[in-house]
């Protein structure tokens, strides 16, 4: 299998005790996971936990060991419970060590904002032998080390490291997508996705029902990452529905 037919894979662990108490909604699943599609890496897992050392090490390992890659968002702030570059540091065997770049970015970034104290410089901190991520936002930086990336959770930031990385990480072939509307319960033309799907191994269907104008309906969505075979079963799904006797919409409802 060539590294273009390789289907990579990415985990996410979004750290936060607030987001698990619902003070905060999260923001960055949906960006990351769409982020992941355009650079060929499938989002294959993300697990939410709380501001506990021994947690964020246990998903860290579990989802690495899994995927291609592993991503975190939240926990590399100021503040004594920012404690994921110390989590990641002890997931992968390595001491935390001060990033002298990063060191020298922070002295710059609040120069003019009452300089380095001790808080402000914990953001340089890093698992040994990492490198950094631009942060065109707030001035401290993202980290990577390998196949491990650790982000900001506040979601514009996040999402400047995002385009930071965008074009470094080897992925496959991008997630491409269709859609087909039906006015139809979705129970009732459940044989026709399967049999469709089961069709064609590089496809899948996903099948979205809304209620609208007082009916049903519902919206597939087939996804793929060659061309041919996504149309291929756009095709055997629309005859199912044209000899099951329903019209449908090519794009959706």
């Amino acid at each position: 299998m060539s590294a273009s037919e390789k289907i990579w894979t990415a985990g996410l662990v979004i750290i936060g005790d607030e987001i698990l108490s619902g003070r905060t909604h999260d923001k960055n699943i949906a960006q990351v996971a769409s982020w992941l599609q355009v650079q060929g890496i499938r989002l294959a897992e993300v697990r939410v936990v709380p501001d506990v050392q021994e947690k964020i090490v246990e998903a860290v390992n579990a989802l690495r060991a899994d995927n291609d890659y592993l991503f975190t968002t939240g926990g590399i702030g100021p503040t004594h419970d920012d404690i994921t570059v110390d989590a990641v540091a002890e997931a992968l065997g390595v001491e935390v060590v001060i990033h002298p770049t990063a060191r020298g970015i922070l002295e710059k970034y609040y120069a003019d904002k009452g300089g380095l104290n001790e808080g402000r410089l914990r953001m340089a901190r890093v698992p040994e032998g990492a490198d950094l991520i631009p942060n065109r936002m707030s001035g401290a930086p993202g980290i990577r080390l390998g196949n491990v990336v650790l982000m900001a959770g506040v979601p514009h930031i996040t999402a400047g490291m995002l385009d930071a990385l965008t074009g470094e990480l080897e992925g496959g072939a991008p997630l491409i997508t269709e859609t087909i509307g039906c006015w139809v319960a979705e129970s009732e033309v459940a044989n026709i996705l399967r049999e469709a799907e089961q069709a064609h191994e590089n496809c899948q269907i996903g099948s979205y029902p809304f209620f609208r104008e007082g009916r049903v309906g519902a919206n597939f969505v087939i996804r793929s990452t060659s061309k041919d075979d996504l149309q291929s079963c756009i095709d055997t799904l629309c005859d199912g529905l044209s000899t099951a006797g329903y019209d449908f919409t090519p794009g959706g409802i």
